[in-house]
């Protein structure tokens, strides 16, 4: 009740998109994330001083918000790391989890509800079960979800495909044609704003493909077959020089493994396909990988697919997290609180 009652007096919960690029962060009845900044935390590495790197991001947020953390409940994503599900990952993802909370509960958080960013990306396209494939910044997770659990043993992981290297690999295309870059942001903003990807990779290569665009305070830049080969590489990862299966494979290897283990009566369930995270909005991705998988598919497996684009673009996740957020049920279950966490109690986490 206490709970409750500090929420009337604040426009809802605070939420937290803590994702490898940008956080985004803003309060759940608001329409969009209030703010955004750059991620200077690495989630993945969880060596100390972890607790040090956690208190200053999160006190940077809720400066930047210009709230005290006591007066509302959170709503964090956790950036989806240490995927497998041996003794060490479980013990890294139980380590990252204790610091998280505590960390918030030091500030004096009085409940804190944290759900990895495949799970709220699932909820923003208002689906509890199906297959998620979250691009990273340097991993490509494609992660199952039945019922609101992400169920690791039959997911994929795709090691050294992800933002990063597209970015790079832009970088490269433009180098050799004698043009350099002081910074990746511009590399970046040209990938976010001219690259798309091809229906067609050999006949897109007949085409004339050129486009421009002025990056702020830095000038013009033309891009032409780069704009699609950037995005190729997602689908043939040995022409970037990386020694990996592609998208359409990854996410197909996954779809073999969700109905071969037979989790579930319903063999429909991982046939709904969720893309997240910024470099997943890259135009044609969606309709790019339905194709492939219609063409790497048994038709009983690729009868009823659906890729979904990101429903809220880049701010996926933390339209996931406001939708939790304004359930009727919130906090209740979805949170942990302080005394909970200190005496460990087992409280039904999503991680």
């Amino acid at each position: 009740m206490r709970i409750y009652g500090q929420r009337a007096q604040v426009p809802g919960s605070v939420i937290i998109d803590g994702c490898s690029g940008y956080c985004k962060f803003g309060w759940s009845k608001y329409a969009c994330p209030s703010g955004r900044s750059a991620t200077f935390l690495e989630f993945r590495n969880i060596e100390s001083p972890m607790y040090a790197r956690l208190r200053h991001f999160f006190g940077t947020i809720y400066s930047r918000m210009q709230v005290k953390p006591s007066t509302q409940p959170i709503v964090l994503s956790i950036p989806i790391c240490h995927y497998d599900d041996t003794d060490s990952a479980k013990a890294s993802r139980r380590q990252l989890k204790d610091a998280i909370h505590s960390v918030l509960f030091d500030m004096n958080v009085p409940a804190v509800c944290a759900v990895n960013q495949a799970t709220l990306a699932l909820f923003a396209a208002r689906r509890t079960s199906g297959i998620v494939v979250n691009i990273g910044f340097q991993v490509t997770s494609v992660v199952p979800i039945l019922n609101g659990k992400v169920t690791r043993k039959v997911g994929v992981e795709v090691i050294g495909l992800g933002a990063l290297k597209l970015t790079g690999y832009l970088k490269e295309l433009k180098q050799q044609n004698n043009i350099n870059f002081e910074s990746l942001y511009t590399v970046r903003t040209l990938k976010e704003n001219l690259c798309y990807v091809a229906a067609d990779y050999k006949t897109e290569l007949l085409k004339d493909t050129r486009a421009s665009m002025e990056v702020p305070a830095v000038g013009w830049f033309t891009l032409s077959k780069e704009r699609f080969q950037t995005g190729e590489i997602l689908f043939q990862p040995r022409i970037g020089g990386v020694c990996a299966m592609g998208l359409h494979q990854a996410v197909a290897l996954c779809m073999d493994h969700c109905h071969a283990a037979e989790l579930t009566c319903d063999d429909t369930w991982f046939k709904t396909i969720v893309l997240s995270r910024g470099t997943a909005c890259l135009p044609g991705l969606a309709e790019r990988l339905e194709k492939e998988l219609h063409e790497t598919l048994s038709p009983s497996l690729a009868n009823g697919l659906r890729v979904i684009p990101p429903p809220h673009g880049p701010d996926t996740a933390w339209f996931g997290a406001k939708f939790v957020s304004n359930f009727s049920t919130f906090p209740g279950t979805w949170c942990i609180r302080k005394k909970q966490f200190r005496r460990k109690s087992r409280a039904n986490i999503m991680w």
